[in-house]
Order: C-alpha cells, then sequence, then structure tokens
C-alpha cells in the first residue's frame, strides 16, 4: 500500500506536466499566412499521466515513485493551466501559467498514541517565450500554410512545495509535532522548437520540443516531447489531442536536508485553443 508521502510525492511530481510542456500547449497556427496583423490566442490545457516514475526528496528522505493516474488523481486538490500567444508576422511572444495542490493525510494507531501523517504539494510556474518562425511551406490560394518550423527561447520561473508535517496525540500528554520540506523558487532558461504539417482540411500533425534547465539554480534538466494532432472544425476554435513524454531532475540543499525530485511520466495531452 502507497503511503500518504508516497502518494502524494508522485503525484505532485507527475501533475507538474499538466501544463504539458510551458508555452508550447500549441504545436503550430497554421490557419493563415503571417501577416502584419496581430493575433492572439489563449489555451486552457491538460496533461494527465498514466505513468510516473522515478524519485522524490524531503528532508534528506528519498523516497521511489511508482505512481498511475488513479493514484495521481486520489491526491489532487485543485489544478489549472492557461497559455497565451500573441502573434505578428514570424514573430510571437508566449506566456504560460500553471498550478497544482495536493495532499493527503494518514493516521497509524498505536499502543503509545495516534500518528497523523499530512502531506502537502503545490507547484507553480510562468513562463515567456518568443518565438520566431525558422521555415514555412508553400502558401495556396487561400493563404493557408502548410508546413512550417518555430523556434524559440525564455525564461521559466518555478516554485514547488513540498511539506511532511507529522503530530502524535498521546491522550493525557502533551503531544508531539514535527516537520520537514518547505518552498523551493528558481528561474530558468528554455529553449523550444515545435513544427506542425497539414494533412487534411480539418487535421494537422504537430509535435514540441523542449528543454530547460541546463544546470541552472539547481534544475539539471527540464525536458519534454510532444506529438500530436490539432482538429480545426471551427474557424477560431479548435481542439488539440497528443501524447507526451516528460523528464525532470531538480535538487537542492536545505538546513533539514536534501530537497529535490526526478522523475519520468508519460501521458495523453488535451488543449483547447481559441483565437481572436
Amino acid at each position: 500500500m502507497l503511503s500518504a508521502k508516497h502518494l502524494c510525492v508522485g503525484a505532485l511530481s507527475a501533475l507538474s506536466l499538466w501544463s504539458g510542456a510551458p508555452a508550447n500547449a500549441q504545436f503550430k497556427d497554421l490557419g493563415s499566412a503571417p501577416g502584419q496583423d496581430y493575433e492572439f490566442s489563449v489555451a486552457p490545457y491538460l496533461y494527465l499521466p498514466i505513468s510516473t516514475t522515478g524519485s522524490s526528496t524531503i528532508g534528506g528522505v528519498t523516497t521511489d515513485l511508482d505512481i498511475s493516474g488513479s493514484e495521481l488523481l486520489d491526491a489532487l486538490n485543485l489544478a489549472g493551466s492557461l497559455r497565451a500567444e500573441v502573434k505578428k508576422g514570424r514573430y510571437s511572444l508566449i506566456v504560460d501559467g500553471y498550478f497544482a495542490s495536493l495532499g493527503a493525510s494518514q493516521t497509524v494507531v498505536a499502543p503509545s498514541g495516534i500518528l497523523t501523517a499530512d502531506v502537502t504539494f503545490r507547484q507553480s510556474w510562468i513562463a515567456a517565450l518568443g518565438a520566431y518562425r525558422l521555415h514555412e511551406g508553400p502558401v495556396d490560394s487561400e493563404g493557408s500554410q502548410h508546413f512550417a518550423i518555430d523556434g524559440g527561447v525564455g525564461v521559466r520561473w518555478n516554485r514547488l512545495r513540498q511539506e511532511v508535517d507529522a503530530s502524535v496525540d498521546l491522550g493525557t500528554s502533551p503531544g508531539l509535532q514535527t516537520g520537514i520540506g518547505g518552498t523551493e523558487d528558481w528561474i530558468e532558461p528554455v529553449i523550444m522548437l515545435r513544427a506542425g504539417m497539414d494533412l487534411t482540411e480539418e487535421w494537422v500533425l504537430g509535435g514540441r520540443l523542449e528543454l530547460g534547465g541546463f544546470g541552472a539554480n539547481g534544475s539539471e534538466l527540464q525536458w519534454s516531447l510532444l506529438i500530436g494532432g490539432i482538429y480545426q472544425p471551427w474557424e477560431n476554435t479548435d481542439l488539440r489531442l497528443g501524447w507526451q513524454f516528460y523528464g525532470i531532475d531538480f535538487a537542492t540543499e536545505r538546513a533539514d536536508g536534501s530537497f529535490g525530485y526526478d522523475v519520468f511520466a508519460t501521458g495523453p495531452y488535451l488543449a483547447a485553443s481559441f483565437r481572436f
């Protein structure tokens, strides 16, 4: 049986991917040829890992992870993610925001008293990237692109909270309380490459590769690979379906010991994009 710490640490590590890859929820906008007018889009998105493996470290204690999608959902309290993009010609500015809160509690009754462990995990980030159209395929008579590649660079601010609070109820005697873990913030560089190709009038095949961290502020490497399709039956709205692979390796030292997580996860990705 999974412990409360095991479950919540794994859930946080997996749900940190729900935003897909920061600033890259959209494979590529193939709806119109680059022009001089501004184009805005917003896209709420969801990434649900069905498998998460790796390890999490809190207070110098490392827990191995092997978490399924159902276990992850059991620990979820709140999650939300949104991506916005403004385009003009070959240039794009992308902003991505994400928040997730997870928690669990486990109580053990022993002859000496009642032990309760509360585990809290929260993760959020804000990313900003500038992108440029590196290559584009032929444009038809209606102005539609059939193939394009974008590259981008930017920064991502991250916040990760991992805490375990334990208390012991001794009955007639005063109880005992202790806690480990805390909150870490860091900023890291990000680079990305995304591409898309028309398959039919309504379907686009796309992909995105993102790399971040590079050893900055304890983040050794954060990477993701997303492959999928865009279904665009309406002029200003489309649905995005895909499969994502994700890995992250973050570690730092705190007063109460080592703190970090090193995981790999994979699962389906779903988003809706609204353009105006």
